[in-house]
């Protein structure tokens, strides 16, 4: 990436940590994009999310078998937003919770292009600056498309996972499953991942 484009990213990324809080605070008082949806009849998918696949930044393929008796948070996630110093507190919930919890990282560049860097260009970042240890997936659709990846395929069609219907409202959108394998709770990017309603259905962990 030329040194233009990094002086640019940089001190945009600068002016969003600034602005988090604020933006924060508007979702509190206004409900910016902190829509919650809850699964309040525990509806049981009809594809197990079990089955599922992605392929980490790295290249290797995570078997989502391996999650079972486990909580998941899903997170699609972008480099330049307003909410990306969510990374500090997804990093504070995995480092805290990660014996009972598993979070797994999505970045995608569908809202305002704000994920334009490439796999190891988003890796450097999201490590050296927020120090993160969960997955990170490779960069990949998560709004509805013929290209929409799978695990979001699942999360956005209740016909698979048998309630939610609805796609990511914008960058940092949190979807949790239970131990069960069955999506539990959808979060708006205006709720914080340490905010109550999250660790509430998390579990009280």
């Amino acid at each position: 990436m030329a040194e233009p484009t990094q002086k640019r990213l940089h001190l945009t990324r600068r002016l969003y940590k600034t602005l988090y809080p604020a933006l924060m605070k508007a979702g509190k008082i206004f409900g910016l994009k902190a829509r919650i949806e809850r699964n309040i009849n525990s509806v049981v998918p009809t594809l197990p999310f079990y089955s599922l696949k992605a392929t980490a930044n790295n290249g290797e393929e995570i078997n989502f078998e391996s999650f079972r008796g486990k909580k998941v948070l899903i997170v699609n996630t972008a480099s330049s937003c307003g909410y990306t110093p969510q990374f500090s507190e997804l990093k504070l919930l995995h480092e805290s919770y990660k014996d009972k919890l598993q979070v797994l990282g999505f970045p995608s560049n569908n809202f305002a292009e704000q994920e334009k860097g490439s796999d190891s260009e988003i890796a450097a970042y999201c490590v050296g600056t927020f120090g993160i240890q969960f997955p990170l997936m490779k960069k990949s659709d998560v709004i509805k498309s013929s290209e929409q990846n799978s695990v979001f395929e699942w999360l956005t069609h209740k016909e698979k996972n048998g309630w939610n219907d609805k796609e990511p409202d914008w960058n940092f959108s949190k979807y949790i499953i239970n131990e069960q394998g069955i999506l539990t709770h959808c979060f708006g990017p205006g709720v914080s991942p340490m905010s109550k309603d999250v660790v509430h259905a998390i579990g009280r962990l």
